[in-house]
């Protein structure tokens, strides 16, 4: 067995996860043990398994990784896992929660002046602990999420296999792959989807002339079926977690200077199907939202609560509530 006898159930904003603390490199999962622990009928139950470790105890962080991580003053790693055990680049929410579990072993303390700097897949994370925030919570962290990218706007279709609805979805880089859909708001082609490999698109679609045809059939982000991972055309090849976002509510004249907004958000993730709650896609749909409307800072709703999202010119800021349930005593 690779892992202790002892881990905790842990969530953010109701995106849940099996984690523990090695700071000796014993424990190192395989996938079998990641999907044990993460399944919900038979193991503890979570969408992710995290270890924090030092970036050397990783086995697929190179030696010179590890050493420029410590370099930079990251001495820990969070080393995430989807729970049908393939491995992560980065999970928002996991480092909230990998956060209050590195200030409950007392390696950080995670203030304004040295925030946590969290070594991942996707470089180093820095987070600060904010304590209660109303309507947040009572463990908020502020995480630096660092560059998000964007692809060209709504050139992948979208479609729910249970009933076939579609949509337009736009790409987003947040250190991991996203397609974010906003719902709710007609869009009409005034072309056709044309052959394979044409210009004008990151990802090789063409655009063929004739008839305006609606390509938004998708129902309210309540109704949506993600039971099932949406189809992505064309397909990326590493997966996806795929955002479904409405937009609630904008204010342009408030005194951040870039306006703020309220939206409402459903997601599938990678490796898990749906969760209440994904950090780095309320990173990427803050993103497009940015690009789609000029404001730039959202309080975004999912099942598992309400997040900030902060999108700067070279980072996004997520501000959420993380919580360590319990210890869990394996037999």
């Amino acid at each position: 067995m690779t892992y202790p006898r002892t881990v905790i159930k842990a969530h953010g904003t109701g995106n849940d996860f099996v984690i523990y603390f090695d700071p000796t490199g014993e424990y190192e999962p395989t996938p079998e043990e990641v999907r044990f622990l993460a399944d919900r009928h038979f193991g503890i139950g979570g969408d992710g398994v995290i270890r924090l470790t030092r970036p050397e105890y990783v086995s697929d962080v190179s030696e010179e990784q590890a050493k420029e991580f410590h370099a930079q003053g990251a001495d820990w790693f969070m080393d995430y896992r989807n729970a049908d055990g393939s491995l992560a680049e980065m999970c928002g929410n996991g480092t909230r929660v990998t956060a209050a579990l590195a200030m409950r072993e007392e390696l950080t303390r995670a203030t304004e002046e040295e925030p946590f700097a969290l070594a991942t897949r996707a470089g180093i994370k820095y987070l600060t602990s904010l304590g209660s925030v109303e309507g947040l919570g009572e463990n908020v962290f502020r995480i630096d999420m660092g560059p998000w990218k964007l692809g060209a706007r709504e050139e992948l279709m979208v479609t729910l296999p249970g009933g076939g609805e579609q949509g337009m979805g736009t790409f987003a880089d947040m250190g991991n792959p996203h397609v974010v859909t906003v719902v709710g708001e007609p869009l009409v082609l005034n072309s056709l989807m044309g052959p394979m490999g044409g210009v004008g698109t990151g990802f090789g679609i063409g655009i063929g002339s004739g008839a305006g045809i609606s390509v938004n059939t998708l129902p309210d982000v309540p109704d949506l079926d993600l039971t099932r991972t949406p189809r992505i055309t064309p397909e990326l090849p590493a997966g996806q977690n795929a955002e479904f976002v409405r937009i609630d509510a904008m204010d342009k004249s408030a005194d951040q200077g870039e306006g703020s907004g309220k939206a409402t958000m459903r997601v599938n993730e990678r490796g898990a199907g749906e969760t209440l709650s994904c950090g780095t896609g309320l990173c990427a749909t803050g993103a497009v939202l940015a690009e789609r409307t000029g404001v730039k800072h959202w309080t975004i709703s999912v099942p598992g609560g309400a997040l900030l999202v902060d999108v700067e010119e070279e980072r996004v800021l997520l501000t959420g509530d993380a919580t360590l349930v319990a210890e869990v005593e394996l037999l």
